[in-house]
């Protein structure tokens, strides 16, 4: 089975420290990749059958996507100054690239395009729906980057900040198969960034049979991926914790099932 952890590498010349394939990773759809770009350095990509959003974590950037242009996209300092970012969704068959305006961090995430036709565009925080869920030390607050109300052929793309000692995907959840009305089969990959950055999450990876069920501590730029069952995270007192999160699957819906043995935590009232 593949790692379900997988740590950063050094930059190598694209400024890439991070890159999940859908073979790499052993499943069919979610692609993922973070490049870190000094100013005035450029990531260029030649059009794919895939289709493409550009998560401007830090920094600012010029992102082209075939004939169209933008400029000063981004801008927040860090991923835990509580701004959404901005972003670029690219449609298949484009190329595109990313030209740093200062130093940076884009997150590439990517999943099949299945001819929606639907045009580049730049995503803004104002279009960035945001809302905090869960109650005492299950609270965490959401940005929803491109979410299903939002056009896209695949992705579902969303971060997300969990205070120190709260718990985040939780109670535990999972969307591994399809049932109508109930739940949708979707890979996931969580980006991990800590805050002060020597610290670490828990993740536990686990199905209703236990045939995979898996527990890691996630430490500053890990991912750990998703490819079914529950996924709970756990944050440490002392330390907040940032995610991305990067699903697809076959269709473009997110729909849940709580673990059965803990749902009872928002039944209770």
């Amino acid at each position: 089975m593949t790692d379900l952890l997988i740590k950063p590498k050094s930059p190598d010349e694209s400024g890439c420290i991070q890159k999940i394939t859908p073979e790499s990773a052993g499943w069919e759809y979610v692609g993922f990749a973070v490049h870190e770009l000094a100013p005035g350095h450029e990531l260029k990509h030649r059009a794919t059958k895939r289709e493409i959003c550009l998560v401007i974590l830090t920094g600012m950037a010029t992102v082209r996507a075939g004939s169209k242009s933008w400029s000063q996209v981004g801008g927040r300092s860090s991923v835990f100054s509580g701004d959404p970012p901005e972003a670029v969704y690219i449609p298949a068959g484009l190329d595109w690239s990313v030209a740093a305006e200062t130093k940076m961090e884009v997150a590439v995430c990517s999943a099949p395009g299945v001819g929606n036709d639907l045009p580049p565009r730049r995503i803004t925080q104002s279009v960035m729906s945001r809302e905090t869920r869960g109650e005492g030390s299950n609270t965490r607050h959401v940005c929803n980057i491109l979410p299903e109300d939002q056009p896209a052929d695949s992705l579902l793309v969303v971060e997300v900040i969990t205070p120190a000692g709260n718990w985040s995907s939780y109670p535990p959840h999972k969307h591994d198969k399809e049932d109508a009305g109930l739940e949708t089969r979707l890979e996931e990959i969580y980006y991990h960034r800590v805050d002060p950055a020597s610290g670490f999450v828990l993740q536990r990876v686990y199905t209703d049979d236990r045939t995979l069920d898996e527990t890691v501590a996630a430490e500053n730029y890990d991912v750990v991926l998703v490819p079914r069952g529950y996924h709970p995270v756990g944050v440490p007192h002392g330390y907040q914790s940032y995610y991305l999160n990067v699903m697809a699957g076959p269709k473009r819906e997110w729909m849940f099932r709580n673990d059965p043995e803990h749902d009872w935590i928002v039944r209770k009232n």
